[in-house]
């Protein structure tokens, strides 16, 4: 399933390179959203990016990231059945596209001239479903420095608050924060016992 959401995602988003008006209909704007009911426009942003290196950055992380995702929702029995878990596996990367971009159609949607596109949200939900099942596992930034997840995660969660809050740049850091804990979250809706897997391997360090 990973790989089909990489394929359609990447269609998406270079045939908005070549269409602006394309591009904007399928936009993420509260404004539009919540005023004219452009509801589709919650999830459809999902699919597009704003240039190459947005597409690249996000769908190598998902690349990598997602086939053991579903891996793990796979191990967990998550759908009650081996043969439905991709439909879990999507049913879930949608599901963050949407959720994460909730606060920000609250926050902006008088704004007429907020936009926003990308998986990063979604992307973020990913990560942190991996977190939850690997703590002490390390992620390796850019390749090269090693660090546990969890520390990595919790730095992070941090991190897009506090740029939330100073709200300096372009980057939807509400969607990175909100999407990274319903993908934390996730494995534990599906499953509550879970969460005392979590901690076992917590305190394991």
């Amino acid at each position: 399933m990973t790989y089909l959401i990489i394929a359609f995602t990447a269609i998406i988003s270079i045939l908005s390179f070549r269409n602006s008006a394309y591009f904007s209909k399928l936009q993420f704007n509260a404004y539009q959203i919540y005023h004219r009911k452009e509801w589709y426009r919650l999830l459809s942003h999902g699919f597009l990016h704003a240039n190459w290196i947005h597409l690249i950055v996000n769908m190598l992380v998902l690349f990598i990231f997602g086939p053991v995702v579903e891996n793990l929702f796979k191990q967990h029995g998550f759908g009650g059945s081996v043969k439905f878990y991709p439909l879990i596996f999507l049913l879930f990367y949608l599901s963050a596209i949407v959720l994460s971009s909730l606060l920000s159609l609250f926050k902006q949607r008088n704004n007429a001239w907020y936009n926003s596109v990308g998986a990063s949200g979604a992307v973020s939900a990913i990560i942190f479903s991996y977190i939850f099942f690997n703590p002490w596992k390390k992620i390796y930034i850019y390749g090269i420095l090693p660090v546990p997840g969890i520390i990595l995660g919790a730095v992070y969660l941090i991190y897009s608050q506090y740029m939330s809050k100073k709200n300096v740049d372009n980057i939807n850091h509400d969607a990175h924060f909100i999407g990274a804990v319903f993908g934390f979250l996730f494995p534990v809706i599906m499953d509550y016992s879970l969460m005392g897997n979590f901690i076992r391997d917590l305190v394991r360090f």
